[in-house]
């Protein structure tokens, strides 16, 4: 959290997320999120957030990204991703 926070005393044009939920509790995660989504709607911060919680990922995203082995194998809007039967059922467990 530090660390997203010393990004952003900058004013940064863009931020870029690393796996922010890595080891941190579920509600401060959904914080983190919250505030990218908010930078990015509100602020026009563009915002690349790498994440394998595709769920909550895709609940704050314009699009998406899914890469597998190195390669992007599906890129769309995080809504449709959210709906494909590829990715419900290889990331989403449906």
């Amino acid at each position: 959290m530090v660390a997203v926070a010393r990004a952003l005393i900058g004013l940064p044009r863009l931020l870029i997320l690393d796996e922010p939920s890595l080891g941190l509790a579920p509600n401060i995660v959904d914080e983190i999120l919250d505030v990218a989504h908010h930078l990015a709607k509100e602020q026009g911060v563009s915002v690349i957030l790498v994440e394998q919680d595709i769920t909550k990922a895709l609940a704050v995203s314009d699009r998406g990204y899914v890469i597998e082995n190195g390669r992007v194998v599906l890129l769309d809007t995080a809504d449709a991703l959210s709906k494909n039967e590829h990715v419900k059922k290889a990331y989403l467990g449906i």
